[in-house]
């Protein structure tokens, strides 16, 4: 069971800090609305992820068959991704006040997850395989596989949520503006990578399933 769990800790705090659209959302939630929102982002997985997994645990061994339906979820992500840079870019300094928009926090963070290709590639590839290795022996190592494994990827994102709000109320005007707009070019970046994957998998699978 330590084997187990263990390995879910290592993908957990890989796949947590691993740069990506949850990550940079999680700074920027966090820059505008303070840590609570940014902990809503990172947390956002533990509400996604069910279906991602029941799903790859079904389909993993036909991945190839589904390559087309990862490539339609890339570029609707990429449009959503999109559309949170634009939002970042014109995010107003928090000492700005009421005319601050609503955080809507669960929605993004949600959203989010469950159009980047990144979850469903990593529980139709390796995670599948590490969950079913685990399910094999019991499901007690199941049970240790998953609690790393989330732990270490809530974990790592709300650590990051809580030291980028230690930085927020220091932030003067000018250095929040680049700052935001530092994280909304890294938002349109992952946008445009999502398109990148998204047309590579519709080419290369024409006909999908």
């Amino acid at each position: 069971m330590m084997m187990t769990l263990a390995s879910g800790v290592l993908l957990g705090l890989s796949c947590g800090l691993a740069p990506g659209p949850l990550l940079a959302l999680v700074l920027a939630q966090t820059l505008r609305h303070g840590a609570r929102e940014g902990c809503k982002i990172a947390c956002t997985p533990l509400l996604t992820d069910a279906p991602v997994i029941g799903v790859a645990m079904l389909f993993a061994a036909r991945m190839a068959a589904y390559q087309r339906w990862l490539g339609v979820i890339s570029l609707a992500g990429g449009v959503f991704v999109l559309y949170l840079a634009w939002d970042t870019l014109h995010a107003l300094h928090p000492k700005a006040g009421s005319t601050s928009p609503q955080p809507q926090s669960w929605l993004k963070g949600i959203t989010t997850n469950l159009l980047s290709p990144h979850p469903w590639l990593f529980w139709l590839t390796v995670g599948a395989a590490s969950l079913a290795r685990a399910m094999a022996q019991s499901w007690l190592d199941a049970v240790a596989f998953l609690g790393g494994f989330y732990g270490l990827l809530v974990g790592s994102k709300v650590l990051v949520a809580l030291l980028a709000a230690r930085s927020r109320g220091f932030l003067a005007e000018r250095p929040y503006r680049v700052l935001m707009c530092v994280l909304a070019v890294l938002l349109a970046s992952f946008a445009l990578l999502l398109f990148i994957q998204g047309a590579r998998d519709l080419i290369a699978h024409p006909t999908g399933s």
